[in-house]
């Protein structure tokens, strides 16, 4: 099989058409609306399915929810969380309760924004924000501390309440220091 060759003529030697054909498609694309925004001034919006930075919250007392239970740090796959758990103080009133994490910390170079740390943490202490501007001029300054975690989640309001009076239940079943964590059976009925 040949192939017919075409010749050209004087004009497509030129280059001529095609430069026409390049402005007229730069003329059309002028006169389109732009998408462009004027950063930092405007923002980009994104929807509520969006998983920006993960961040720690407190309740609406003020309380921090995370009760270091390190499964935000196991299921984390590049393995940015890094967790350090301490217990309350003694005279402390949550000292009985639970625990605290002494250090928490995000690497947000390692962060992968999977939002698995979001869905394993039992007490919904950690949330995937919507901020997306994650800047820094060292590697120091890409690790976010608990305080830094804190500053950005701020305060999400908790249904649950449970440190309230009304969730702590039965006075046999206290968890203060010397008490009876599970009295018997017997003691809970009456013994017959």
């Amino acid at each position: 099989m040949q192939v017919r060759r075409v010749r050209k003529t004087f004009g497509h030697r030129l280059y001529l058409p095609s430069i026409l054909q390049g402005l007229a498609l730069t003329l059309r694309h002028m006169f389109r609306r732009k998408d462009t925004l004027q950063y930092p001034d405007e923002r980009r919006t994104f929807g509520e399915r969006y998983r920006g930075v993960p961040v720690l919250v407190k309740d609406q007392d003020g309380r921090e929810k995370c009760v270091a239970c390190y499964m935000c740090q196991f299921v984390c796959p590049p393995l940015a969380i890094t967790i350090e758990a301490d217990e309350y103080p003694p005279r402390h009133p949550l000292h009985s309760i639970e625990k605290y994490p002494k250090r928490f910390e995000i690497n947000m170079l390692r962060c992968i924004y999977c939002g698995l740390c979001e869905e394993a943490c039992p007490e919904e202490a950690i949330f995937m924000s919507k901020t997306y501007v994650v800047t820094g001029l060292s590697r120091e300054l890409m690790i976010f501390d608990k305080q830094k975690l804190y500053e950005i989640g701020g305060t999400r309001p908790d249904a649950i309440r449970k440190w309230s009076p009304e969730r702590k239940g039965p006075p046999q079943r206290s968890h203060v220091d010397g008490d009876e964590i599970a009295p018997t059976t017997s003691a809970l009925h009456g013994a017959v």
